[in-house]
């Protein structure tokens, strides 16, 4: 129910509408007409009834926002970014021209970066900004969706940047003879990259992988905690499953991380290989290689044997095709090949 007030004072008179209705927190705004607060009284009424009042955003800070946020959130650090830059800021002022704005910014800083071509600190790429206005978008969302503080996201509203097709590098059949024969005096190094090569995971799901995870009767490893959030399976062949096996014999019952630390590292969370990779990638005379590159080599060595797309995806674990439209180049033969049994098909070879 809403009650209007009439004040006179020496600069004028106007009207304090304040709106009170159970279920919802009290509302109140000041005219100077009367048939403005009348008309503001029904509006604000009749979107608290409908569910379309978003007072909360005037009350409500984006730090409020990202505490309640925090247990959901799956990239911490750029949340963290985000409460930097809004944190004591109403979410009513979270509007598209101001994320905007810092959009530009990320865009525009230098980062620790440095471009071996001009000696000069690189900028942020588009697709690095957009992966910062993705974890500000589903925050915001959460605002909408779950806790209603929101009528609408702003980041929906604003131009992402564009982003390139991204990189493809992947070893050639005599770089990766040339690679292995190199890792495989290491045999943490030679077991880490034989399994990225042959399951297309990230380094992460590869290092962190544990025993428990492993099915050798299936031959399946299953990846729980993946960056998309999604569990996913991912097969065991080969070489991979030869060796693990031999290493589930002699593990230690005590430990089920397939690379547990050294001694000395006792804190970290699986075995650090960036030396013996280094050292292997010099030894191999290999430039211009990065370990998950070791995953699109296997995408592209999946995407030259005919593999479609979609199962390029499944077994990497990408949500959407534009993820692996990068090695579309690659299947061209194969795309041929189909075109050729279609012809055959309706007799016009």
């Amino acid at each position: 129910m809403a009650s209007i007030e009439k004040r006179v004072t020496d600069s004028g008179t106007s009207y304090r509408v304040k709106v009170r209705l159970k279920g919802f927190p009290p509302e109140s705004a000041t005219f100077e007409r009367m048939t403005d607060a009348k008309a503001w009284a029904a509006k604000t009424e009749a979107d608290m009834k409908a569910g379309r009042h978003f007072g909360a955003s005037k009350r409500h800070t984006f730090s409020d926002l990202a505490n309640e946020y925090a247990p959901h959130a799956k990239d911490g650090e750029r949340l963290a970014y985000w409460r930097g830059v809004f944190g004591p800021d109403n979410l009513d002022a979270l509007t598209p021209s101001r994320i905007a704005k810092e959009r530009d910014k990320l865009l525009a800083e230098d980062t620790d970066r440095i471009d071996p071509a001009t000696g000069k600190p690189r900028k942020r790429s588009g697709a690095t900004v957009n992966r910062y206005l993705a974890a500000l978008s589903v925050c915001l969302s959460y605002a909408v969706k779950e806790l209603q503080w929101l009528e609408r996201n702003p980041v929906e509203r604003i131009k992402k940047p564009s982003e390139n097709k991204g990189r493809v590098r992947f070893l050639s059949d005599d770089e990766r003879t040339r690679l292995l024969a190199a890792c495989r005096p290491h045999a943490d190094l030679y077991l880490a990259v034989v399994l990225s090569l042959t399951t297309g995971a990230r380094q992460s799901e590869v290092m962190t992988l544990r025993f428990g995870q492993i099915d050798f009767s299936r031959r399946v490893i299953t990846l729980h905690d993946t960056k998309n959030g999604e569990r996913r399976a991912i097969p065991l062949v080969g070489e991979a499953f030869t060796l693990l096996q031999d290493r589930a014999k002699v593990r230690n019952l005590l430990d089920d991380r397939v690379f547990p630390p050294t001694a000395r590292a006792k804190r970290a969370e699986s075995r650090d290989l960036r030396q013996p990779w280094e050292e292997a990638l010099k030894a191999a005379g290999i430039t211009d290689f990065h370990w998950h590159d070791l995953r699109h080599t296997a995408a592209s060595y999946l995407a030259m044997s005919g593999v479609s797309l979609v199962e390029i995806a499944k077994v990497l674990g990408h949500r959407t095709l534009a993820m692996v439209a990068r090695y579309s180049h690659l299947s061209d033969g194969h795309i041929v090949a189909t075109g050729e049994k279609l012809a055959e098909r309706l007799g016009v070879q």
